[in-house]
């Protein structure tokens, strides 16, 4: 399992449920890395999806109410969702938001594909900052220019993965 993410200078990923940025080439590496595969979110992740679940992959939303959101597979707890995410091959699986659902799922993920953006969002919740816990190791980092702003695609692996 995986976890895909954009962060701003201080972690930050979101302010008022919704992206700090607009990004048109870390959007195009989002589509192109989960199409045909596995993304996987809390409740208010999926709520913030413009269009509701994200098209040509499997969605699979945890939300403990019990509300079953369209063209998608909701569960209601931690076990079904576990029980669900069997079904399909780790590494075709991405976690892809909000920030509790992530602090829940970042101990089970070998990697995290984290978009650095060089600024700051002012952003209301964060991503675990990766370079402050010691068992995740930044292992490769591309630079690129998105809407005026410096980014770096950053590959970190979890040397410490715990068993889902």
């Amino acid at each position: 399992m995986k976890a895909i993410v954009v962060v701003d200078n201080n972690w930050g990923i979101g302010a008022n449920n919704n992206l700090l940025f607009h990004l048109p080439k870390d959007m195009q590496f989002f589509r192109k890395t989960t199409t045909g595969k596995v993304v996987v979110m809390g409740a208010n992740t999926f709520r913030s999806l413009p269009s509701g679940a994200l098209p040509k992959r499997v969605n699979v939303v945890l939300d403990d109410s019990g509300c079953k959101h369209p063209n998608t597979i909701s569960v209601a707890t931690f076990a079904e969702l576990h029980q669900t995410l069997k079904q399909f091959h780790a590494d075709d699986i991405y976690v892809v938001g909000g920030a509790t659902f992530y602090k829940l799922m970042l101990p089970f993920c070998t990697t995290a594909l984290v978009t650095k953006v060089n600024a700051n969002g002012n952003a209301q919740v964060f991503f675990p900052n990766l370079d402050e816990l010691s068992n995740w190791q930044l292992v490769g980092s591309v630079a690129d220019v998105d809407q005026g702003h410096d980014i770096a695609f950053c590959t970190y692996v979890n040397n410490d993965v715990q068993t889902f």
